[in-house]
């Protein structure tokens, strides 16, 4: 089954995989209108927890991917404690499901992101026995805060790199929006 990969980096993984129709900023996410599943990884700066400090990002692209996630079916992926849940009124990891969606929270360490990067998974029309046992968990080699401050003796990650989708992780989203009902 294809999939659509909606707000996506053109250098990340996604415009690499088979069965993936990829939509970057040249090619407006905004305009997908189907009928493939999706995975959306809107821009998460201004939902975050340093969002007084995100001047370039759309606001609104966000809250129009979950809305396209509940039209087409598929799955969205933003940080651990995105602002994105309690503004839409979404199901946070561990609560019963809401209008057909529902969350939970993996750490990208167990397919192979470098530094710990805890994320929540927004579901819609995929079945949560789909999701199965994770992989196994990978200690972090590198860490995003390697300030004074941090109690941390790992190696400091580039901004780039903190952002960037690990491959298998990517595999794995595909796949989950491929099981879509």
């Amino acid at each position: 089954m294809q999939v659509a990969a909606l707000y996506v980096d053109q250098l990340g993984p996604y415009p690499t995989l088979d069965g993936v129709e990829w939509y970057g900023e040249e090619r407006d996410a905004r305009t997908y209108s189907g009928p493939h599943p999706i995975v959306a990884h809107p821009p998460c700066g201004p939902w975050g927890r340093l969002f007084r400090f995100c001047t370039k990002q759309d606001k609104s692209l966000a809250p129009l991917a979950v809305e396209q996630l509940q039209q087409h079916g598929g799955v969205l992926e933003h940080p651990a404690g995105s602002r994105l849940w309690a503004h839409m009124d979404l199901p946070r990891p561990g609560e019963f499901p809401k209008r057909g969606l529902w969350s939970v929270e993996v750490d990208q360490c167990r397919w192979g992101h470098r530094a710990r990067k805890a994320t929540w998974l927004l579901f819609s029309r995929i079945d949560p026995g789909t999701l199965g046992p994770l992989p196994p968990w990978q200690e972090p080699t590198h860490a995003v805060d390697t300030s004074s401050r941090s109690k941390t003796r790992l190696l400091k990650m580039s901004a780039l790199e903190r952002r960037r989708t690990p491959v298998p992780f990517a595999q794995f989203l595909v796949g989950l929006a491929r099981a879509t009902t």
